[in-house]
């Protein structure tokens, strides 16, 4: 078994405990009725374990394992060690009131990740959001909210940060049309604070900012924002996704996948390359 990250975000161990646990049953020859007879329960509740869309239940994991032939007490250890990790919350489980279900399982893959890609044609990221900036973008977002909600949410939007300065902190390469620096929020001492903020945090070694400017014209992703995850875990895929008004979409089959990839290589080679960009940022800044 590869060796997973401890403290790894819960989301990402099920689906990674899920795919080794299909690996070991397809090499055991059994099928999902089989594997389920095996457990008393339908084929559906093999297939849910295996995609990760429900808790990892000791003793079915525990039961599974050595019905797909894993004896090795130790390694049986490990994977029931990591099986009552994945089931445990993730830190975000506290800010649930104002986190939707759908975007919860868009952290706990931001957080596991160790390059994160993304193209932003309306707002700046939130992970390279400035408070202020992050207050405006919410109550755009979310008219009918109260204060109190705003707040909880820029606080976790400032938590998710963590993750950029950390010691094994992951690449962020983000792509953002000029659209994003032109478009007014939260007024001119906001937007020159978060130019700054931006300024800042393209300096670090982990992130590159690059900015796709008008005079480009058409590039390959003009239908709207996306992030691309990839992780340091063999098992895992790169993962494609994209948000609307009212859920989002987790893609991760390798040629759908490379649809989103080729795009963003393609607007990467397009835009402003990244050692220009703080001279980009200045010169919006002094505009504004």
């Amino acid at each position: 078994m590869a060796d997973i990250r401890p403290g790894g975000a819960p989301t990402v161990l099920r689906v990674v405990l899920g795919k080794r646990l299909q690996d070991l049953r397809e090499k055991a020859g059994l099928s999902f009725e089989q594997a389920g007879a095996a457990l008393d329960v339908t084929h559906a509740t093999i297939r849910r374990m295996e995609k990760a869309e429900v808790g990892l239940k000791i003793p079915y994991v525990e039961k599974l394992l050595t019905t797909y032939g894993v004896t090795e007490p130790s390694e049986i250890d490990s994977f029931l060690g990591l099986a009552r990790e994945a089931n445990q919350r993730g830190w975000w489980h506290r800010f649930r009131d104002v986190l939707p279900e759908w975007f919860s399982a868009f952290v706990s893959l931001e957080g596991a990740a160790s390059i994160i890609r993304a193209y932003e044609p309306h707002y700046v990221p939130g992970l390279l959001q400035t408070e202020s900036y992050a207050r405006a973008v919410l109550r755009a977002g979310m008219p009918h909210a109260s204060e109190a909600e705003i707040e909880r949410g820029v606080a976790l939007r400032m938590e998710r940060q963590a993750l950029l300065t950390r010691p094994d902190a992951p690449l962020l390469w983000v792509v953002m049309d000029e659209t994003v620096l032109r478009r007014p929020i939260g007024g001119a001492e906001t937007m020159r604070e978060q130019i700054d903020r931006l300024v800042e945090t393209s300096a670090a070694p982990n992130v590159r900012l690059q900015v796709m400017p008008f005079a480009a014209g058409p590039h390959p992703a003009m239908y709207g924002p996306f992030h691309i995850f990839r992780f340091p875990i063999p098992e895992l895929p790169d993962i494609a996704y994209s948000e609307s008004l009212v859920g989002s979409v987790y893609i991760d089959q390798r040629d759908d996948v490379s649809v989103f990839l080729e795009a963003l290589d393609r607007m990467c080679a397009q835009a402003a390359p990244a050692q220009t960009t703080q001279a980009l940022l200045g010169g919006i800044r002094k505009e504004i």
